[in-house]
């Protein structure tokens, strides 16, 4: 393994650690050797990345995704930041499912969801999270993104762009969001856009205004055929 170049891999995804003192054009020639000589590890990974050690430009990391897939079979589902307000808002936003969720809900997601693929990380615009399984995020859908799942969908952070559950055609789905202010959602063949978006057509119907709080974790479900935004309260999912 390259000294300019540390590749490590955990439940998250993958930690490229970068010298600071290595040229950019040089550290890509090598990210693109190392990840080469790994092709039959990852195969066709789905993954997270995070960059540490240098300082990149979006472009730059932009670049090594690029670097990446061009040589090896791995999909980049999303960047973890690793920067402070990052790691305070998670924080926070933890603590927000031990109140809001852990003592009432987190057994009935569990249950509903079954087998659950995880990732920590942001999705940025462009960016595809898709599983053929339930999906559990721990970071935000920024707008532009997209997560689609072929069960629920369970986004502990903000959920700004699109989501789509039950995407093989179960209406029994459920999308869950800490702060939920999505663009667009779908569930089974439902489809419903923000009424901020979209001044026609089936909007997104909301049960409470947030005045509690920042946010207040909610969950979408279908009710009475419309796409139903309610917040996260003891016994909502047993309906």
């Amino acid at each position: 393994m390259s000294n300019e170049v540390v590749i490590k891999s955990n439940r998250s995804g993958l930690r490229l650690i970068l010298d600071n003192e290595t040229p950019f054009p040089e550290l890509l020639k090598i990210i693109g050797e190392e990840f080469r000589q790994r092709e039959s590890f990852f195969k066709n990974a789905s993954m997270a990345i995070s960059f540490e050690g240098k300082e990149l430009s979006v472009e730059e990391e932009k670049k090594i995704m690029d670097v990446i897939t061009e040589n090896s079979s791995i999909q980049i589902v999303c960047i973890m930041d690793k920067d402070s307000d990052m790691e305070e808002r998670m924080r926070l936003q933890a603590e927000a499912v031990r109140d809001y969720v852990l003592q009432e809900n987190l057994a009935v997601l569990e249950s509903m969801g079954g087998p659950a693929d995880f990732y920590t990380g942001n999705l940025r615009s462009g960016q595809v999270l898709e599983s053929p399984s339930s999906i559990t995020l721990i970071g935000d859908v920024n707008p532009g993104a997209k997560i689609i799942s072929q069960g629920n969908i369970v986004v502990l952070g903000s959920l700004r762009g699109n989501a789509f559950a039950g995407a093989a055609g179960d209406s029994s789905c459920f999308i869950f969001s800490l702060d939920m202010r999505p663009l667009q959602l779908q569930i089974g063949e439902y489809i419903a856009k923000s009424p901020d978006r979209e001044k026609r057509g089936r909007r997104l119907l909301k049960k409470e205004k947030n005045t509690a709080s920042s946010y207040t974790p909610q969950v979408a479900v279908i009710r009475e055929g419309n796409i139903c935004i309610e917040p996260m309260t003891k016994g909502c999912l047993d309906r």
